[in-house]
């Protein structure tokens, strides 16, 4: 703004500020007197729709009625400090010199306040914008544990943190990434837990970021993570306060990002994308049960289809009898080679999920399931797909539901392809090098600095307790070895029988 070196005028700055916003229709002004007085003017400017018009009026109130000695001594309104001083009507208001300072300040949802005769100005934190109540994520859902999630404020997302740990090493820094957008963004960490040097290289990354605009934490993660051409999620996400405060009890960092309900977490690890908040509310032969189902239900849906079109078109041998003949008398009328109906069977199945889930909520569930039956019936009928493959298919699908993590079982999608084609067109030998080829590949990314497979890679004996398997709480005493400090317990905390209850 080039009015910004210059002394400006009671007008001029009214003027200009007005120009700087464009005179749009949401930018609201309102004239006073200070302390009723007409020789000295103000007014305040703000957006309709950002700003609480409670906090606004009660700062009005305090400016016409109060104050009279200030207007009774004119050289005291020389500086805002003392206004400030004397009033202090909000204990949120600070002074600021440069007009830009305040229109930006107006931006976020505050109340700009000029008076004539005061070469500062006046800002008052006057947000009141309206929040979606904290409720439970949609696409984390647990049988037992907390319901509450994060919402698009990222002073309420930190709050449902800070709640969960009260600790005063728990530190925010904050930034402001786009030019246009100026999106608040907190990195939340505890202080002495955290990696050495991790926070750093967090900073580091989100300072090189220069974007116009920041409209939701999957801007950050595509131009923050490792890999950037790996299908992996290298930055785990979540809804869930519960799993953030978890992450940063292990020394790991979060982004929260304003106006989205989504929080990043780094470094992340291949392993927890197959865990649930679940394993750890639950008693551990439980959370250990369902964690190997996951297991399964990750490998099912990866690699089923892949074996059945391997063995079907290449390994006939490898099939009982009995299976064999009922497979091929469902084939007998398909005109397609196994290969190509499992490929059509695919994109369609991934075609009514998608329309699913793009559909109205209403009718949208109705659609994907009945829609499923009635052309999964219909092409049996009509001979272009084998009742057999609508099976596996279907299994598959079902399989790929049961990973908690939504954004991994997209990956999971993406995998399934190369390793359907591989093998039908090279059969074990196609299905188990396009294999390694993606385990060789997930051995060689990183997340921050640490192994994407890790504790599996590099092998660490302690780690494996919460890995595969849900050892008890009380044998979880250690956190992942880049914390800080790996202590998280004391020791003896096998819960005991009291000698005379023992007989």
């Amino acid at each position: 703004m080039k009015q910004e070196g210059v002394k400006l005028t009671w007008p001029d700055k009214t003027a200009a500020i007005e120009e700087l916003l464009g005179h749009s229709v949401d930018l609201q002004r309102r004239d006073f007197m200070f302390c009723g007085n007409p020789e000295f003017p103000g007014c305040c400017f703000y957006l309709e729709g950002l700003a609480d018009a409670t906090v606004i009026d009660t700062a009005l109130k305090a400016l016409v009625v109060s104050g009279n000695e200030l207007v009774e001594e004119p050289e005291l309104l020389a500086t805002a400090e003392e206004i400030i001083s004397s009033l202090m009507f909000n204990a949120s208001i600070r002074a600021c010199g440069t007009l830009a300072v305040g229109v930006e300040g107006i931006l976020t949802g505050d109340t700009l306040f000029l008076i004539d005769g005061v070469d500062q100005t006046l800002l008052v934190s006057s947000k009141g914008w309206k929040d979606r109540s904290v409720e439970e994520p949609a696409s984390e859902n647990n049988v037992r544990g907390p319901r509450d999630g994060f919402t698009e404020s990222i002073r309420t997302n930190t709050a449902l943190v800070r709640r969960r740990i009260k600790d005063p090493m728990l530190r925010m820094d904050g930034m402001v990434i786009g030019t246009r957008s100026k999106t608040d963004i907190n990195i939340a960490y505890i202080h002495d837990l955290v990696k050495e040097g991790l926070v750093d290289e967090v900073k580091r990354r989100l300072s090189h970021i220069k974007i116009d605009a920041i409209l939701e934490s999957g801007y950050i993660e595509e131009m923050i993570e490792d890999a950037p051409f790996s299908p992996f999620n290298t930055i785990q996400s979540s809804e869930r306060p519960d799993k953030v405060a978890s992450a940063l009890l292990e020394g790991r960092v979060a982004i929260f990002t304003d106006n989205t309900p989504v929080v990043l977490i780094v470094p992340t690890f291949f392993w927890q994308f197959i865990q649930a908040p679940d394993d750890y509310y639950n008693r551990y032969w439980v959370g250990t049960f369902f964690r190997i189902v996951r297991y399964l239900a990750f490998l099912i849906s990866l690699m089923l289809p892949s074996i059945y079109v391997m063995l079907v078109s290449f390994h006939h041998e490898m099939i009982p009898t009995a299976l064999a003949l009922t497979i091929a008398s469902g084939r007998e009328v398909v005109p397609f080679p196994v290969l190509l109906e499992a490929v059509m069977m695919e994109l369609a199945f991934e075609l009514m999920r998608e329309a699913g889930l793009r559909m109205p909520k209403p009718i949208g569930q109705a659609v994907s399931i009945v829609g499923s039956l009635i052309i999964g019936q219909a092409a049996v009928q009509a001979g272009l797909v084998s009742p057999f493959m609508v099976i596996v298919i279907a299994i598959t699908g079902i399989s790929s539901f049961a990973i908690p993590s939504y954004s991994s079982s997209l990956a999971l999608r993406i995998f399934r392809f190369p390793l359907l084609i591989a093998s039908g067109t090279l059969g074990l030998l196609g299905f188990s090098g396009m294999f390694f080829i993606l385990l060789l590949h997930a051995l060689s990314i990183r997340s921050f600095g640490e192994s994407y497979l890790s504790p599996a890679s590099p092998f660490r004996e302690v780690d494996q307790r919460d890995m595969m398997l849900r050892f008890p709480l009380w044998m979880l005493d250690q956190r992942p070895a880049f914390a800080q400090d790996t202590q998280r317990m004391s020791d003896q905390q096998k819960p005991h029988v009291p000698e005379e209850q023992e007989t």
